[in-house]
């Protein structure tokens, strides 16, 4: 089993699956973290991505980066980097973590593509030592023609695009502008359309990359953790809006909504209240107070 850095103690591959599992599982992709790519094997840190359908579904593909959301197979699997560049170990990890899955599950290389997913920028040297280019229409995403490597996918976090599709793992990114730009990007393409859970999780993730200077804690940092920092965050947050931001999007009918009949006129004058009603409609009411069981027929008022 991998052994952490002492300076941190925090596995972030954790975070990140976390991020995919809130972000994907509605989507009918499964996410596993620390599964066993062998039956006696320890478990290996890696995440994994399962669809259940042939092909990716038009809101699969939203909120996959570029290179998983143009792969074929069904299983993806993922190795992290996020403290360390790529280099020969972790391509060569990547590498057997990729052989040793499909072995023990019987698969075939088109049920499975594995990505070596790195969030420090890859030094041009090492990358074209084993044969790596760029794809010239997916910056970030670098392929090999070369044998026994090829089965591995890079991807480097700092040079994928800032596309909306891309932000959700560019939140991990080692480069603090880039981070902040996949952030601004989702605060602006519609995140009403995820869970809360993974709302709570972005914003406790932005509070610890921004606020708490999160890249120099020498702390472990858990997804439970995280996510109760942007519960926290957000109430704080919330509070110090002023009325309009925080009734912002919402129309009068789900304001009044909230509220029982006595509350909706509560600091309201009577003549205030009356002057919204119909005066017919309002003798009615009277009448009907007045004589419980008398019976009104029709428009004409007429007792029965």
């Amino acid at each position: 089993m991998k052994h952490t850095s002492p300076a941190s103690k925090t596995r972030w591959h954790h975070l990140l699956g976390k991020l995919l599992e809130e972000l994907l599982t509605p989507v009918n992709i499964s996410v596993f973290t620390d599964f066993a790519v062998m039956s006696d094997t320890p478990q290996a840190d890696l995440l994994l991505l399962r669809r259940s359908a042939s092909v990716w579904t038009a809101a699969q593909l939203a909120r996959l980066p570029d290179g998983i959301r143009d792969c074929q197979a069904g299983q993806i699997l993922i190795e992290f980097k996020y403290t360390e560049s790529f280099n020969e170990k972790a391509l060569l990890q990547a590498l057997g973590y990729d052989t040793f899955y499909k072995r023990a599950k019987d698969l075939t290389e088109a049920d499975v593509q594995t990505f070596l997913v790195v969030s420090k920028t890859s030094a041009p040297a090492t990358v074209a030592d084993f044969g790596y280019e760029e794809s010239p229409l997916r910056p970030g995403v670098f392929y090999t023609p070369q044998r026994g490597f090829r089965n591995v996918i890079l991807m480097s976090l700092n040079e994928l695009t800032n596309a909306p599709h891309n932000a959700f793992f560019k939140c991990f990114t080692s480069r603090r502008q880039e981070k902040r730009k996949a952030f601004e990007l989702l605060k602006h393409s519609g995140l009403r359309a995820l869970t809360l859970r993974l709302e709570q999780f972005l914003a406790g993730l932005w509070e610890y990359w921004f606020q708490l200077k999160g890249e120099d804690m020498k702390i472990e940092l858990t997804p439970e953790q995280v996510i109760e920092m942007g519960k926290m965050w957000g109430d704080v947050h919330l509070s110090l809006l002023p009325v309009e931001q925080r009734l912002a999007g919402l129309t009068p009918h789900e304001v009044l909504s909230r509220f029982k009949p006595e509350e909706r006129v509560r600091g309201l004058t009577p003549q205030d209240v009356l002057s919204q009603f119909n005066p017919e409609d309002i003798e009615r009411y009277l009448n009907q107070i007045k004589h419980p069981k008398t019976k009104q027929n029709g428009p004409s008022g007429r007792r029965s």
